[in-house]
């Protein structure tokens, strides 16, 4: 009996992690962020990801520590081979959390951050990321078409040319 031959894995998997508040999109302030609800965006990341042969594992919290875990999960997945990285939109933990660009720096991840409004036509306190300083792109401004692009950069970025 031969053993089987070792199949190589495909790397198939963009991550697209969104923080707190996210969960109210479509009703929330839709003159900043718009009327598309988060179940839109789910779809058009679908699309956009099945466009370049990537699947997308779509999430959404309220909770600081559940958005750690899920980007050490996105890191391990990286380091695994089956996965390209992810597109973080951290809302409001991107001005106050340590945690998360620890997370992305200890998880070795190649994180793309977005953010629907454009956050330095805010509030002050809104110009400032500590996510960006560890992320490999950031898109600001754009509304939820941000997220597209930001698939398009990550997968930019994986290719062997980096882009």
């Amino acid at each position: 009996m031969h053993p089987s031959p070792v199949r190589s894995r495909r790397v198939t998997t963009v991550f697209v992690l969104n923080g707190p508040n996210l969960n109210l999109l479509g009703g929330r302030e839709p003159e900043v962020y718009g009327t598309a609800t988060l179940a839109d965006v789910e779809e058009l990341c679908r699309q956009t990801a099945g466009e370049l042969g990537l699947t997308v594992d779509f999430r959404q919290s309220n909770r600081e520590g559940e958005l750690v875990d899920w980007l050490q999960e996105a890191g391990a997945a990286v380091a695994a081979g089956t996965s390209i990285g992810a597109v973080l939109n951290p809302g409001a933990y991107s001005h106050t959390s340590i945690a998360l660009p620890d997370a992305i720096e200890g998880a070795r991840l190649p994180v793309v951050e977005v953010h629907i409004s454009n956050v330095h036509r805010r509030e002050p306190f809104r110009h400032h990321s500590y996510v960006s300083a560890v992320a490999a792109g950031v898109v600001v401004g754009f509304g939820v078409v941000g997220y597209q692009l930001a698939i398009r950069g990550l997968h930019q970025l994986h290719q062997p040319d980096g882009g």
